[in-house]
């Protein structure tokens, strides 16, 4: 009697989610490039941004797995309730800004309900764009995460049975000595933030790859060799531990149940590429950013595409997917 052919098991499955999809039609290029190009898997919808809808018919298209990427911090709410008036805009009538939106939140200034009608608006908004609900959701500049925010993320998430989001606790953070402090303290706290958020993410039923990576190899941080050793550290790591405190981490086998031996390990990549945007085109209502103007986006496809990471996929059994394939 012939027994069925057991395929082999990848060692990890890696999502390379692509952000700010939408932000500008040449970061919307960069992005389907990199797709075509077997370098991401995934990507993140900016619903308020000026080349939403480009995206979105460019992920249609190519038949690209999207996500929400939601935006409480940058540009212009899509719910109509809170565009002339609310605690999420500033007095130029714009959200706070990544920075400012939590030193809103800290002084106590904003408004949970309209933070749930700004993000149940926005899933509405790209299902209408799309066709579908999202296949994952996550902040963008890590707001969901935030107190208070992240239970309201959370509830809506869980009312839409959107499964899947993004912790933010990378392996290995602490011991990059390369990082400017300012981007060393912003990322610390991020980790706390994602930290306190993994007893509601879980109430909720919430799940998240097994590891994340993305703070340490962004922009100029972000080389062949940066990558394979988070990808490493990844890998070897069997749940993050940073100064010796171990961080809780939702185990895709617990829920599946399945055993860890039975199953790839599970890592997300949060990427940005694309083509730098124009001084006065593109952005979510306020014009291109310099993050977004900056040469760093197209080192960043560079790096990706790079035939040398490409190989090293192939030769440590890396498979990349995206979430809904977890």
């Amino acid at each position: 009697m012939l027994r069925p052919v057991r395929m082999p098991q990848p060692r990890l499955k890696l999502v390379v989610t692509g952000d700010d999809f939408g932000y500008c039609l040449l970061r919307n290029r960069g992005i389907v490039e990199s797709f075509q190009a077997g370098a991401i898997s995934n990507v993140s919808l900016l619903v308020n941004a000026s080349s939403a809808h480009d995206a979105a018919e460019q992920a249609r298209r190519y038949n690209i797995p999207i996500g929400l990427h939601a935006n409480l911090s940058e540009g212009l709410p899509v719910c109509e309730r809170l565009q002339k008036r609310s605690s999420l805009l500033n007095e130029d009538g714009f959200f706070h800004g990544k920075m400012g939106f939590r030193k809103a939140l800290r002084n106590g200034q904003l408004k949970m309900a309209e933070v749930e009608l700004e993000l149940r608006a926005q899933v509405q908004l790209f299902c209408e764009l799309t066709g579908h609900l999202p296949y994952h959701m996550d902040g963008h500049q890590h707001v969901h995460v935030l107190p208070g925010v992240r239970e309201v993320f959370a509830q809506v998430l869980s009312d839409h049975q959107i499964r899947f989001t993004r912790v933010p606790v990378e392996p290995g953070l602490h011991a990059c000595s390369w990082l400017p402090p300012h981007l060393k303290d912003f990322y610390t706290q991020v980790e706390k933030d994602a930290l306190e958020s993994v007893g509601i993410f879980l109430k909720h039923g919430i799940r998240w790859p097994d590891a994340y990576i993305g703070l340490t190899t962004m922009g100029n941080h972000m080389s062949v060799a940066s990558i394979k050793a988070a990808i490493c550290k990844a890998i070897e790591v069997p749940s993050a531990q940073e100064n010796g405190v171990t961080t809780p981490r939702c185990e895709l086998s617990s829920l599946f149940g399945i055993s860890k031996q039975d199953r790839p390990r599970t890592v997300e990549l949060m990427v940005h590429p694309g083509y730098p945007s124009l001084p006065y085109e593109g952005g979510c209502g306020e014009g291109a950013d310099d993050f977004s103007q900056s040469l760093d986006r197209k080192h960043e496809l560079d790096t990706l595409t790079d035939p040398a990471l490409l190989e090293f996929y192939k030769e440590k059994k890396v498979q990349l997917c995206a979430f809904k394939d977890l």
